[in-house]
């Protein structure tokens, strides 16, 4: 859980950089809809690094399920935020890594479907 609270504090300030970066440098290199979506790409980064914040302090999972999210969540970071980035601001042929933002999009569902699921199964009440 250590672990994967420094890997969400690292992507957490990895969002703030890139969203910096985004607004400052690449603002006069790419066009408005390179922008918009180098900007998705960093809200999606930061959403996600809210509620791994969220799963790794929930006491309620335990540190199999914590870690499982994490992972899909990192992983849907990595596929989705950096195949935007890598497109928008790498220079990056969309054609070669089509299928890896969709990919990225799959690994958030995965998490949230099992954050849901997890939830349903917890047996304590909460008020």
């Amino acid at each position: 859980m250590k672990q994967n609270l420094s890997i969400t504090a690292l992507l957490g300030m990895l969002a703030i950089v890139f969203g910096a970066f985004g607004a400052h440098a690449l603002k006069e290199k790419l066009g408005a809809d390179a922008l918009q979506s180098f900007n998705t790409g960093v809200r999606y980064q930061m959403y996600h690094v809210i509620v791994l914040l969220y799963v790794n302090t929930y006491s309620e999972f335990n540190s199999f399920t914590k870690n499982r999210i994490s992972y899909l969540f990192f992983a849907g970071i990595l596929f989705f935020s950096g195949s935007i980035y890598a497109i928008t601001a790498g220079g990056v042929d969309p054609k070669s890594i089509w299928f890896i933002t969709p990919l990225g999009g799959i690994l958030f569902i995965l998490g949230w479907l099992l954050m849901l699921i997890s939830f349903l199964k917890i047996k304590k009440v909460i008020q």
